[in-house]
Order: structure tokens, then C-alpha cells, then sequence
């Protein structure tokens, strides 16, 4: 394949130099600007690795669910899900993760690189209940690198623009896509109708 980059020079030649703007802004701890975008921010996506592979896995809360222990440590618990528990295995044997930020209507994103572990100390556990229900564990990572991502991506897909939603209804169900893969023994119409009430008992 001779079009093919097999190299990082091949790689700094097609692209060249980053500018003074995007080298900066990287720091390995959390300033008070970033504080304050860490704060305000109530989705981010959580990447890890290990052995069976790459995972990258959605995370939501109200905004500040991303708690800021000190400037070099970031605490994030881990609320109700599917029991996978793809992210947190890979965590146990592979520390390296990192969180990509967003806001509702903010074009910047923020990046987030670092090392992590999984604590179940009691008391940290139940800072973080909510409703009287804490998490099982809590991510505990340590900050290695912190950066803003400029506004391009989220501006070229117009990813707050409400003109630009999909209508749901144009795309399959979570119900459907089960029961597709399941020859009917999983999801169906039962699986779509029951969904927010089941998830609202166990939103935490």
C-alpha cells in the first residue's frame, strides 16, 4: 500500500508544526479555568484499554459528578449501568485512561489524560450517594495531562444545533436491535415500552 503512513516522520511532514496555541494550553494539572470547565461539565466519555481490546464508555451526571479531590487527582463514581463492566476491568489492569468532556451548547472540549485505580473505601463511597444510594466504586485518576480540544468538530457537525436532531423514530430502537440479535428472546416492544420507568428506579 504505498499510500499508506507507516511512520511518525512520514506523519510530521504531512502535517507539520502544531502552533504555540495548541501546545500551551497542555498542563499537567487542573487550573482554575479548567476547574471551572470540569465543574459546569455533566457528560463525559471514559477511554481505557487492556487486554481484549480498546473501550470507550459514556458518563453523565449532574454537572460536577466529576469530583476535583486536588489540582492532580479527579474522582468519578461509577453509577447503575449494564454490569459490563468493560471500562473498570480494563482499569484493574491497564491504569492509562482519559475523559473527553462536553457541555450542552459549549463548543470547546475538554481532554483529560492520566492513570487510574478503583477505590471502595466506605466513607468515599457514600460522599457520593445520591438519593441514598452510593456508588460501588469510585475511579480515582491521577492527572497527567489536561487540555481544552478547540471548537471545529462540534461546529462542522452542528452537534447543538436542535435543527439538526434526528427524530428517533427514524432509527431503530434499542428494543428492536435486541430482539434482531436474539431471534426474539431479548427487547421487543415490551423491552422499549418499560425502558424509562425501568431506568428511572435505577438511575443510581
Amino acid at each position: 500500500m504505498p499510500d499508506k503512513i507507516t511512520t511518525v516522520a512520514e506523519l510530521e511532514a504531512l502535517y507539520g508544526q502544531p502552533n504555540e496555541a495548541s501546545t500551551v494550553k497542555e498542563v499537567g494539572y487542573v487550573t482554575p479555568h479548567y476547574r471551572a470547565y470540569i465543574e459546569a461539565w455533566p457528560f463525559a466519555v471514559l477511554a481505557t484499554g487492556g487486554p481484549e481490546g480498546l473501550d470507550c464508555s459514556p458518563r453523565g451526571d449532574k454537572p460536577g459528578f466529576v469530583r476535583i479531590h486536588d489540582e492532580r487527582t479527579l474522582m468519578l463514581p461509577d453509577r447503575r449501568g449494564n454490569n459490563r463492566i468493560d471500562s473498570l476491568r480494563n482499569i484493574v489492569r491497564d491504569p492509562r485512561v482519559a475523559l473527553l468532556f462536553l457541555i450542552p451548547g459549549h463548543g470547546n472540549t475538554l481532554r483529560v489524560n492520566g492513570r487510574a485505580h478503583l477505590s471502595v473505601e466506605p466513607s468515599l463511597l457514600a460522599s457520593f450517594a445520591v438519593e441514598e444510594k452510593a456508588p460501588r466504586s469510585v475511579m480515582v485518576m491521577t492527572v497527567e495531562t489536561i487540555y481544552f480540544q478547540c471548537a471545529r468538530a462540534l461546529v462542522r457537525s452542528e452537534l447543538w444545533n436542535p435543527a439538526r436532531h434526528v427524530d428517533p423514530r427514524t432509527l431503530p430502537t434499542a428494543g428492536q436491535i435486541l430482539a434482531a440479535l436474539s431471534q426474539q428472546q431479548v427487547g421487543g416492544e415490551i423491552y422499549d415500552r418499560e425502558w424509562a420507568s425501568r431506568a428511572a428506579k435505577t438511575m443510581w
